[in-house]
């Protein structure tokens, strides 16, 4: 007889195409606590910026993997690999069903295992060779080994970068995905939304920060000896909040290039997601449709 494995659900797609809303929902209607793959959401004190959900906004679904880092605290794909294993594994001795969200889809896929993993010891003469780099040079780098890795690559995040040239300066490459096995049966649901509204959210989405503080989250941490650099390293928003606060730009410019930066982001998102055939796309408001395929998954 053939041992059934304990079900997760995951939730991938775009940045803001309403993965944190469909995972509350489907944790209400199937028992669920929600584990956030999210590389920036892991950090206290980064709420605005890394549109963390609040708590009105669990309405009262247990949360994990959310604020469990200082922001001065370097967090890597295996310290999630470690975390969420250990939150599956107290979420399923509770009869809850694991739900895993975010847009860290690298960290889905280690958890998964079905993303190569590279053996490569950090190199602390490089490291400090690369830390004087600008990011358009640490681009150029990784571009001398192969262009098409800036497709899917964080390109605005320095740290992502340098690992990547890390890894290439040691291998030449960086290694194909291989598949492990996993020990738990996956159902991953897309969500698909068109460009036009994608963009049309994240004009929305930056309003929306100015309007609820995202200016004084920078200060408070900047004022809490956070550095400038630190929270560029964090990620574009961040690099655009601090130009907007110095007034080197203006909210219309802060608004135009949070939209332009979110559109790149997402087109690397979703390149890197189109490589796996095991995803079930739907659109958001398809919920009937989406809730009858975890209910066939779930009883299967």
């Amino acid at each position: 007889m053939k041992e059934t494995k304990p079900k997760i659900v995951a939730i991938v797609g775009a940045t803001a195409s309403g993965k944190t809303s469909l995972s509350i929902d489907l944790a209400k209607e199937f028992s669920g606590e929600i584990i956030s793959a999210d590389s920036r959401q892991v950090y206290k004190e980064l709420d605005i910026g890394t549109a963390k959900v609040t708590q009105e906004e669990m309405s009262g679904v247990p949360h994990h993997l959310i604020d469990v880092v200082n922001v001065d605290t370097v967090f890597t794909a295996h310290d999630f690999k470690t975390l969420a294993n250990q939150a599956i594994t107290d979420i399923q001795s509770r009869n809850k069903l694991p739900i895993i969200v975010g847009g860290t889809f690298f960290y889905l896929d280690q958890l998964r295992g079905t993303s190569g993993v590279a053996d490569v010891e950090p190199n602390p003469e490089l490291r400090a060779e690369l830390e004087q780099l600008s990011l358009e040079e640490l681009r150029t780098r990784v571009a001398t080994f192969d262009r098409t890795l800036l497709e899917t690559l964080e390109i605005e995040n320095p740290r992502r970068l340098m690992r990547a040239i890390e890894i290439l300066e040691a291998l030449g490459h960086i290694p194909k995905p291989t598949v492990v096995e996993s020990p738990y049966d996956w159902l991953i649901i897309g969500l698909s939304v068109e460009k036009e509204e994608l963009r049309s959210r994240y004009r929305t989405r930056a309003t929306s920060w100015l309007e609820v503080g995202f200016l004084d989250e920078i200060s408070t941490l900047l004022k809490k000896g956070v550095s400038e650099a630190r929270l560029q390293e964090i990620g574009f928003e961040y690099t655009l909040g601090l130009s907007l606060l110095k007034g080197e730009i203006t909210e219309t410019e802060f608004i135009d290039k949070f939209e332009q930066k979110n559109w790149q982001y997402a087109k690397r998102q979703l390149l890197w997601l189109k490589r796996d055939s095991d995803i079930k796309w739907f659109k958001p408001e398809q919920r009937t449709d989406i809730f009858t395929t975890v209910e066939s998954f779930l009883h299967n």
